[in-house]
């Protein structure tokens, strides 16, 4: 016998997993709450993930956020009792523009710009909101979009924006969670 197999059994005997730990996990949290973790091991251009979820494995998938850099975790809270959701993450890059400073009308705001790319995803509009340190994505256009309007919430008519090309990297490995009975 092989050395081996004898370690692979000393670690199953010791409690050990010869697997590494998952690196997207979904954990209920509640029966009708689900958190999401991954690790913060992607590239240094990443600028985000975005966090989708179905009901079925093949989808349709929705968007569920758009999530800045450094993020690693998200709450998905409220929701229906004993249902399957699955979800996948996936990270986002591209170039920025300058920061943008926007005339308001009433409690709307209207960005236009020029499409200077031809394979991008989308356009992504960030926020920086008076008194916060980093900008948030807000808002994202389909592909070849040229303007988009914003509807303000209280306290934002001094926020900063600026807009990204907006590119997908790799998806996830899906993850699953079936929701518990309501208490």
């Amino acid at each position: 016998m092989s050395a081996k197999p004898l370690v692979f059994a000393a670690l199953l005997a010791a409690g050990c997993s010869a697997a590494p730990p998952p690196s997207f996990t979904a954990t209920l949290t509640s029966p009708t709450d689900i958190v999401l973790s991954w690790p913060d091991d992607s590239p240094h251009n990443d600028v985000g993930h975005r966090v989708d979820y179905a009901n079925d494995p093949a989808g349709p998938w929705t968007t569920l956020r758009f999530l800045p850099p450094h993020t690693t975790s998200y709450h998905h809270p409220d929701l229906i009792p004993e249902t399957p959701f699955y979800y996948r993450v996936q990270p986002f890059t591209g170039p920025v523009s300058t920061e943008l400073h926007a005339v308001t009308s009433g409690e709307t705001v209207t960005f236009t710009w020029a499409d200077r790319s031809s394979d991008e995803a989308g356009f992504l509009l960030e926020i920086r909101r008076p008194g916060a340190p980093d900008f948030d994505p807000v808002e994202v256009t389909d592909p070849n979009v040229t303007t988009c309007a914003l509807s303000l919430l209280p306290g934002e008519e001094r926020s900063a924006y600026r807009l990204r090309t907006l590119y997908y990297g790799p998806l996830s490995p899906v993850v699953h969670q079936t929701t518990g009975k309501e208490r």
